[in-house]
């Protein structure tokens, strides 16, 4: 009989809590510094314990979590949910995340669409549109 587990390494936890499809990718986000662990950025070969808390910067945002169980293999996504508590994150309030929906609205907008080098008609919208961003 398999006796329970004390400690996994980094890279295989986060493979087998479904972070990230490949181990490979795990490795390369702890070497890459997006993961940390208790608050320091930690090596794929850290060994992990129950009540570890990991900062995890993936796809663009922080999620932090708390380690709940241990696995070094992949698991189906409903086990792999119970191996983490995720930490409930600061709720912005009603007119903020409107605020913050209509500011990437706005900037998709002033983006030009064209590639590569602008054309001297596409240079002159530029300018009369930082120009009128620094008028304001």
């Amino acid at each position: 009989m398999k006796k329970p587990l004390e400690n996994v390494r980094l890279d295989r936890w986060l493979f087998a809590a479904r972070f990230y499809k490949t181990r490979s990718q795990a490795v390369k986000a702890c070497e890459g510094g997006k993961v940390k662990v208790n608050g320091r950025a930690a090596k794929p070969h850290k060994n992990l314990r129950i009540g570890d808390k990991l900062t995890i910067h993936h796809r663009g945002r922080y999620r932090n979590v708390e380690v709940a169980g241990l696995a070094e293999r992949g698991l189906p996504p409903k086990i792999a949910r119970e191996l983490y508590v995720e930490e409930v994150r600061q709720v912005i309030s009603r007119e903020s995340e409107e605020l913050i929906h209509m500011m990437k609205k706005m900037e998709k907008k002033i983006r030009p669409k064209y590639k590569g080098r602008p054309t001297k008609r596409e240079r002159r919208k530029l300018d009369n549109m930082q120009d009128k961003m620094t008028g304001l």
